[in-house]
């Protein structure tokens, strides 16, 4: 089953700006062949507050998305210093 990738609008508007050119490349293939296909085998889950969302790490960084019926969410893609505050505001 192939998935349909969604932002945001925080992630086209802040987080990709952020990333360093090397990062946006490697943050764009990752998402681009991972959560395309299988995204319920590459990313993580996440606990408590953030249940049902799970997360793709890429380096130092972070993709926090949600799988809804054939759709993948991508809410945040940011430092793993940072990525937990900033789900907690766009969740």
């Amino acid at each position: 089953m192939s998935y349909i990738i969604k932002y945001h609008e925080g992630v086209a508007q802040y987080d990709i700006p952020k990333l360093s050119k090397k990062y946006k490349q490697r943050v764009h293939l990752s998402i681009e062949q991972k959560l395309t296909s299988a995204p319920e085998l590459f990313g993580n889950p996440l606990r408590k507050s953030l249940k049902g969302y799970r997360k793709l790490r890429v380096g130092d960084y972070l993709v926090v998305y949600r799988i809804q019926s054939g759709t993948v969410l991508v809410l945040v893609i940011a430092n793993r210093s940072v990525v937990y505050p900033l789900t907690g505001k766009r969740v």
